[in-house]
């Protein structure tokens, strides 16, 4: 059996190490305290650049929360 390096185990701490906290909020325009509509995360999503890019991550991290709550 092959060991993971903890390299691979710990892509989401370095993900979330580039993140710049309130940054989707603010290119939304919605105030950072309210939780962004999931239609409206959905829709920014498809949008190219780095909109696209936190959407689509804002969407893979709301799987994680979820699936970790049992």
């Amino acid at each position: 059996m092959r060991k993971k390096s903890k390299r691979k185990n710990r892509w989401i701490q370095r993900a979330l190490k580039k993140h710049k906290k309130g940054a989707l909020h603010r290119q939304l325009g919605i105030p950072e305290g309210e939780t962004i509509p999931i239609s409206l995360l959905r829709d920014a999503a498809k949008a190219p650049g780095l909109l696209g890019q936190r959407a689509r991550f804002a969407l893979n991290v709301r799987k994680f929360r979820k699936s970790r709550r049992t």
